[in-house]
């Protein structure tokens, strides 16, 4: 007797499968832009929450770039060649322009609608899956934390902090920052209890803003500290930016493109299955 073999799963079956593997079955109807749509519209008229969170960085920027960057004089920059004070902090300051955006939006605005708007309820008798209104959200977050960094590269290019024509992929490379921190933000807000709770998202992200190399050199901390720092995810969207405005590029960068890979994948699987579990169960 001849053994009938099995046949090969293609690419297109492997990946199906992962996804019913990663995302419960029944939550994505390929929606989610509807969510965009909304989100948009319902901003029409908070356009000023935009320009503050875009003038934050540029303060910085005026205040410690060319104040206090004229008693520092030059620092390093990635390839150990000296750089101004302004061009050493203003791919930090971008960076941080990419994850506040997502961050923002991505935990305080999506508990409201999760906790008290009860907005997601609605949305649920529609065609939307918990999957749809995750990756919507996701999507709209890493779209403001994309519209900070964008009007915060023009003000580097009016400052002349712009000098390589690698800068042109820091805005990519600030969506990619934007959606892994709006991924991760989503799957934290879907865990938080009350409004006190959000106390630890300045926890993590204010030490993150002032210690991941966003105004001084790595060298500066003892090497326990530098360990700790160079896990934190921001130091690497700054090392990546930096990188780029100044045009180093070098292999290391795609470690740093790994990581935020990562971070997309966990947050988006945990924020989905997390949303399928509180608005489905």
């Amino acid at each position: 007797m001849t053994a009938v073999d099995e046949p090969a799963a293609t690419p297109a079956a492997s990946s199906a499968a992962l996804v019913r593997l990663l995302v419960p079955a029944g939550s994505y109807a390929g929606r989610s832009h509807a969510l965009l749509i909304r989100s948009a519209t319902a901003s029409r008229r908070a356009w000023l929450a935009f320009v503050s969170g875009f003038s934050e960085p540029v303060f910085y920027l005026l205040a410690m770039g060319q104040g206090l960057g004229s008693m520092v004089g030059t620092l390093p920059g990635p390839d150990g060649a000296p750089i101004s004070y302004a061009a050493f902090i203003a791919p930090g300051l971008l960076a941080a322009s990419a994850m506040n955006g997502a961050v923002f939006d991505s935990t305080f605005n999506v508990f409201f609608k999760l906790k008290y708007g009860r907005i997601y309820d609605a949305m649920l008798a529609t065609p939307l899956g918990p999957v749809d209104i995750a990756l919507g959200e996701i999507g709209w977050a890493l779209i403001r934390g994309g519209l900070y960094s964008l009007g915060f590269l023009a003000v580097m290019g009016g400052f002349g902090l712009l000098v390589s024509p690698w800068a042109l992929l820091a805005l990519p490379a600030a969506l990619l920052v934007a959606f892994a921190f709006a991924a991760v933000g989503m799957a934290a807000t879907s865990f938080m209890r009350s409004w006190q709770d959000f106390d630890l998202v300045t926890l993590v992200v204010l030490p993150m803003f002032l210690f991941s190399t966003t105004f001084y050199p790595l060298s500066v901390y003892p090497r326990w500290l530098q360990i700790v720092v160079e896990c934190l995810p921001l130091y690497h969207a700054v090392e990546l930016m930096r990188g780029l405005t100044t045009g180093v590029v070098h292999v290391g960068l795609l470690g740093h493109l790994a990581y935020f890979a990562v971070m997309i994948a966990f947050g988006v699987v945990v924020a989905a299955r997390r949303l399928d579990a509180l608005l489905l169960r």
